[in-house]
């Protein structure tokens, strides 16, 4: 049914999606173990960033509807916490102490999309097709698609995506803001591990960082003005470490 690989590139954790036979549809076992290697990467600090794709050239294509029975009652326990744990997977990616870059290739559909957005940062091909699809398969959005998407894209294509069905790529994601770089898809994984590369020189530094940068961000944010004290005995820190 698929599992989640740990693989270490000097202080980058590179995070695996390995279920190409279903373009890697997550499960709530998969969910699980994505969950407990996010635990594993936060406990070692010698990791400074984390890398997340998916195997055979593709993404994510959300969660595996083989677990899914059409019709079932949601609201039943069983049914109910599987979908808490595929939730809770791209929440604990969004919550590692490490920055996090998404290297997206292929399709991305429905909790695969959640997951990239959950992510720092995203390099993705030129050519992925990015789509939110819940409607489509008369589905209401959910993993808090909306507060995701629209905090990087805002209303307008938030919209367009998840209420009309609106498919992009890697070029048009960039345009929107939902991603920092597309290129070719050969070059994906190699870039994202280019850019993290650069912030696993410092693991230390690099980890206080992004929580400075989440926390003043949000949602919600800060003021300027508190954003400017919050960050001082950081920097203070840093400076004294030099």
């Amino acid at each position: 049914m698929g599992n989640v690989l740990l693989e270490r590139d000097g202080g980058v954790a590179v995070l695996t999606l390995n279920a190409p036979e279903v373009k890697n549809g997550l499960t709530p076992e998969m969910s699980d173990e994505l969950v407990a290697l996010c635990d594993e990467i936060d406990a070692d600090e010698s990791y400074a960033a984390a890398v997340v794709l998916g195997a055979g050239g593709t993404f994510c294509s959300g969660a595996d509807r083989r677990r899914w029975v059409d019709g079932a009652d949601q609201s039943e326990d069983v049914q109910f916490k599987a979908m808490g744990r595929v939730y809770q997977s791209f929440m604990r990616v969004g919550q590692l102490k490490v920055p996090v870059i998404a290297a997206v290739r292929g399709s991305v559909v429905g909790a695969g999309m959640n997951l990239m957005l959950a992510a720092d940062v995203r390099v993705v091909a030129h050519d992925a097709r990015i789509l939110a699809g819940f409607l489509k398969i008369g589905v209401h959005p959910g993993g808090g698609f909306f507060t995701l998407a629209g905090r990087l894209a805002g209303r307008e294509a938030t919209a367009a995506m998840g209420l009309f069905n609106e498919e992009i790529n890697g070029r048009r994601a960039v345009e929107l803001g939902m991603a920092w770089e597309s290129v070719d898809d050969d070059q994906v994984e190699a870039r994202a591990r280019e850019l993290a590369a650069q912030a696993s020189r410092d693991p230390e530094l690099t980890r206080a960082t992004i929580l400075s940068m989440r926390t003043e961000l949000g949602p919600p944010g800060v003021p300027w003005d508190v954003a400017l004290q919050y960050e001082r005995p950081t920097q203070m820190w840093s400076l004294r470490r030099r």
